[in-house]
């Protein structure tokens, strides 16, 4: 598989997990937005290139990304404000929040 394949995968386990968890925000990968298919690629370049990355190293790629592209911190996600709830150190995230920088890099390892 190539990264845009793996990217694709990474981001349907991720929308299958938030949806466990109640969250339906998350479009079909064909339905979503460019900067998050560039993040789920992101992602999976991280884990690729620095097989020794951590979870932990994944939330702290993908937070610097989007407060690069000029998100911050809020409550609920909103992409038209770039607003998004995880915008805080890894630590901070609650357990089901880590949890999903840990199924990422897992499906990136085995598909790899």
């Amino acid at each position: 598989m190539n990264q845009n394949q793996i990217a694709r995968v990474c981001h349907q386990v991720n929308k299958a997990y938030c949806e466990a968890l109640g969250d339906t925000s998350q479009p079909e990968w064909e339905d979503a937005p460019q900067w998050q298919r560039d993040s789920a690629l992101l992602g999976v370049k991280l884990h690729t290139e620095n097989p020794q990355a951590s979870a932990s190293a994944s939330h702290e790629s993908w937070m610097a990304q989007k407060v690069a592209e000029g998100w911050a911190y809020g409550d609920v996600k909103n992409p038209e404000a770039k607003q998004h709830p995880c915008i805080v150190p890894f630590d901070q995230l609650p357990v089901a929040q880590q949890a999903k920088d840990f199924i990422f890099r897992a499906v990136v390892h085995a598909l790899v």
